[in-house]
């Protein structure tokens, strides 16, 4: 269920540029996860993929991830508190996977929260299972359910020369 005009917005790259807005939505939609120096380095570490849904120059959501080897580990995923339930976090779930293929993952990983229903749901949906638990794995305790998913395998587009 996708509830915004697909004309209006951009998913795309991010980059050190947009560090300010990063930090904004750090705060509103994943309550302080990463500071400043941790998101600067997210934004330009090689084996880092971030992305985010841009409606007239304002970050509404982002995704990240880490390539490691053949695996995409998912890092974080928020949506701005006024778009949840639109769509955006399966967007960018579905583009994050889909760039992860074509770097060659073969599998993807996350952990998410055990109390966490709504990105549960999303993940089950997009075809992530259950795996294993990490016990108190947050600062406050809670518990991580650590959930993993194969990727089919993609080629990258040829570049013409």
């Amino acid at each position: 269920m996708f509830k915004h005009d697909i004309e209006a917005i951009e998913v795309t790259h991010l980059g050190p540029e947009q560090i300010n807005a990063c930090m904004e939505l750090n705060q509103l939609a994943l309550n302080g996860l990463w500071s400043k120096q941790q998101w600067s380095q997210e934004l330009i570490n090689s084996r880092s993929l971030c992305m985010g849904v841009l409606k007239s120059s304002t970050l509404l959501a982002l995704a990240c991830g880490w390539l490691v080897v053949d695996e995409l580990h998912l890092t974080a995923i928020g949506v701005h508190p006024q778009h949840r339930r639109q769509g955006l976090a399966r967007l960018l779930l579905s583009k994050l996977l889909e760039q992860g293929q074509l770097t060659g993952a073969i599998h993807a990983t996350l952990e998410v929260a055990r109390n966490n229903s709504a990105a549960i749901g999303l993940y089950e949906s997009c075809g992530f299972k259950t795996a294993g638990c990490r016990h108190h794995y947050y600062s406050n305790g809670q518990d991580a359910l650590i959930q993993w998913r194969s990727l089919e395998r993609k080629a990258a587009p040829r570049q013409k020369i």
